[in-house]
């Protein structure tokens, strides 16, 4: 049966694959994209399939007036895909305000935003779901990676909790956590300016393994987008959905270690129970 998808950030990477096959399968997309004319070929061959509009998800008003005129316009939204984003590159001290502001306003604060807008109308046409693209980073960190990580940890905790508030109306959430991902996701990072001080620090060790290849990338693009087709097409998909042999190792050991050290606080973290 058809659906209709909405995806943000769907010029390029993950958001460009999912709305490509998703089109070919005979799916209709509504893509928002900030660089205009980055979809012309898909529009060429698909016609009114895919519906384009121009958006920046940290402007809070033109969300909900996109949102407002996709449902509006396609009668009913059956997936939202919350994919817009990039990566900061620098140590805490090495990033500027301005680099942490508009980290923070496109990742988190333009993702609750878009969940946000959605949600009413997912509720009116009774339920629907909401695709989080995260990251394997929003559940263990690299150094140098510090702000981009406060945002991956930071919307994991607002789905967590929305998605337990809005269960009653059908409406469910999938939180994609991928590892790292040949995408365009290195090319389009932010880099901030190296302190020489952090030379020989683990942060300037994770700063040369990007820019010199040697940060394994191993997960597959159009892979992971196939993955996260198949996940929302699922009848009862889990909440997360790591996608790639990295993702998987790194978060099953982040969180075996984080079960070993609060079984060892156990008796501390009894013993602040009021009598």
């Amino acid at each position: 049966m058809q659906k209709t998808w909405f995806i943000t950030g769907a010029s390029a990477g993950l958001g460009r694959l999912m709305t490509a096959k998703l089109l070919e399968r005979g799916d209709r997309v509504v893509g928002t994209l900030r660089r205009a004319g980055a979809l012309d070929d898909l529009a060429t061959r698909y016609g009114d399939r895919l519906r384009i509009v121009t958006l920046d998800v940290t402007d809070t008003a033109a969300v909900r007036a996109t949102i407002a005129d996709a449902f509006i316009a396609m009668g009913r939204i059956d997936v939202v895909v919350s994919n817009a984003g990039y990566g900061l590159l620098g140590a805490a001290e090495e990033v500027s305000d301005a680099q942490i502001d508009r980290q923070i306003a496109t990742n988190l604060t333009g993702s609750i935003q878009v969940i946000r807008a959605s949600l009413p109308h997912l509720r009116e046409q009774g339920g629907g779901r909401i695709m989080q693209v995260s990251s394997e980073g929003g559940q263990i960190a690299y150094p140098n990676f510090s702000v981009y990580h406060a945002t991956k940890w930071g919307i994991e905790g607002f789905v967590e909790a929305v998605a337990q508030e809005v269960a009653p109306f059908g409406i469910d959430f999938i939180l994609v956590e991928p590892g790292p991902t040949a995408t365009s996701f290195a090319t389009t990072m932010d880099d901030a300016v190296p302190m020489q001080i952090y030379d020989d620090t683990p942060a300037g060790a994770v700063r040369r393994g990007v820019a010199d290849g040697s940060f394994a990338i191993k997960g597959d693009a159009a892979k992971c987008a196939d993955a996260m087709i198949a996940a929302a097409d699922a009848e009862r998909p889990a909440l997360r959905l790591a996608l790639g042999s990295t993702a998987y190792a790194s978060i099953m050991s982040a969180l075996a270690d984080r079960l070993e050290k609060i079984e060892q606080q156990r008796e501390a973290a009894m013993s602040a129970d009021r009598s």
